[in-house]
């Protein structure tokens, strides 16, 4: 079996989609040596794990260009030789020339109104999805996913296939030497609960800043991890802000942008991971934290409670005074603590890479 794969998102390694074509097909070629995986990118990559095809566009505009790769050059390369094709994120062709799989990682223009766009925006989003319809079969990345698309979308639940995500094998609890080198790098508090994620609206970090305020830190300390919007919106509210009228900015450490290889490290040293976001397609801070020995407190929506199962406390997120119980709880109570980080761990266990790959080369062997 040959397979051509868009490999749009190659050049960005560290976004959602770029991991996921990474380490996905990294563990398609161990499991699957006789088959021929292909990305098809405009630009070469050596970092890539399987062989590059480059297939530069001809516009230049950001958009257009990514438009044009799409819906003409991505479709016609897979014409040359190859018996399937895979779009791992939802940018599918509306003809396509192969039998087709197309990853849905979630709907989140549909579902949530803040980010349907511009009507440029909302024009490609429904290109997408009529593209999408005409694809044999549909990968997601949870149950939750899957249940959006069929309704949003009028996909048949037959051909929805949902494929769990997993967290890098580098995820474990840190060693000594680690903690001490991290610690250094960012001046990490020694006792401190931790945020990491994005600042748009739907990651809710206001409920964060909000159980801080109502816990009874003492000499713990917040630590925000990312890198904070240049500017302040509806859509990017000002955590900062946030933090200072809460009157807990003498307890909230911001340290920007983590390095990828810092972060189980960054996970580890952490007492708590606070994750309340309002939507997620599948959620792997949460599952990271909980592999590097951190225990979790997540929302119960969406995906989230698909992932962590009862491997960590999940108030709804918008129950402050719930998530500070919550949090109140794992600060000070040593054997609740212990017994939520064990099965985190075990949790974790449970996603893997080679176990995508599988899933995923079964839909690719059922369509060809």
């Amino acid at each position: 079996m040959r397979v051509a794969l868009n490999g749009l998102f190659l050049a960005a390694p560290a976004t959602g989609v770029g991991q996921y074509l990474r380490e996905l097909v990294r563990a398609m070629r161990a499991l699957a040596p006789q088959d021929e995986f292909v990305f098809v990118a405009p630009h070469a990559d050596p970092t890539a794990p399987a062989p590059v095809d480059v297939y530069p566009t001809r516009l230049s505009r950001d958009n257009l260009a990514k438009l044009e790769f799409e819906q003409h050059t991505f479709p016609r390369a897979a014409k040359r030789g190859f018996d399937l094709a895979h779009v791992p994120h939802l940018g599918p062709p509306l003809f396509p020339t192969h039998p087709s799989v197309v990853t849905i990682h979630d709907l989140i223009p549909m579902t949530l109104p803040a980010y349907g766009g511009s009507t440029a925006v909302r024009l490609y989003t429904r290109l997408a999805a009529a593209g999408a319809k005409r694809a044999q079969a549909i990968l997601t990345d949870s149950h939750a996913s899957a249940r959006d698309i069929e309704r949003l979308m009028l996909i048949p639940r037959e051909r929805i296939h949902v494929v769990h995500l997993a967290a890098d094998t580098r995820y474990q609890p840190p060693n000594e030497e680690e903690l001490a080198r991290v610690r250094a790098k960012y001046n990490l508090p020694e006792r401190y609960v931790l945020y990491l994620g994005g600042f748009d609206v739907r990651k809710n970090v206001r409920r964060v800043i909000e159980t801080w305020k109502r816990s009874k830190f003492g000499d713990w300390r917040l630590v925000i991890a990312g890198r904070l919007p240049d500017t302040e919106s509806d859509f990017f509210p000002s955590v900062k802000r946030m933090a200072t009228e809460a009157g807990t900015e003498q307890s909230v450490k911001f340290i920007g942008f983590v390095a990828e290889k810092d972060k189980p490290v960054l996970y580890g040293a952490a007492r708590v991971f606070l994750y309340p976001s309002h939507y997620e397609g599948f959620g792997l801070p949460p599952l990271e934290a909980m592999a590097s020995g951190t225990p979790v407190i997540v929302s119960n929506a969406s995906s989230l409670p698909e992932v962590v199962g009862d491997a960590g406390i999940l108030p709804a997120p918008d129950d402050t005074e719930g998530w500070a119980n919550a949090l109140g709880e794992l600060l000070t109570n040593e054997r609740r603590w212990g017994e939520l980080r064990e099965r985190g761990l075990a949790r974790a266990k449970i996603f893997s890479w080679e176990r995508a790959a599988r899933e995923t080369l079964a839909v690719y062997r059922s369509v060809v």
